[in-house]
């Protein structure tokens, strides 16, 4: 079981969709979170047909990112992913 996270912040950048294999596609979404010293620049991954949900968005636009937190293992090197599933606009911080 995977557990479901939340963040806050302004999109920085939106990716186009990219087709990694015949049957895998995903479409990369940066946030960067507020902090006062050191924001954070985080990209989640929306796959599949949940990229699609980044249409209705733009650079700048306040969101709150709601995903999973997934690990791998490939070739004895280990990756942390950030499944974005769902995604919506904010009034204000």
């Amino acid at each position: 079981m995977s557990e479901k996270y939340e963040l806050k912040g302004t999109i920085k950048l939106i990716g186009e969709t990219q087709q990694v294999s015949e049957k895998f596609k995903k479409r990369t979404v940066v946030v960067t979170t507020p902090d006062e010293k050191y924001p954070q620049d985080i990209a989640l991954d929306f796959n599949q047909d949940t990229g699609s949900k980044l249409d209705d968005f733009n650079v700048g636009d306040e969101v709150t990112v709601s995903f999973n937190l997934r690990g791998s293992e490939w070739k004895d090197k280990y990756f942390v992913n950030l499944t974005g599933w769902k995604i919506d606009k904010v009034e204000a911080f």
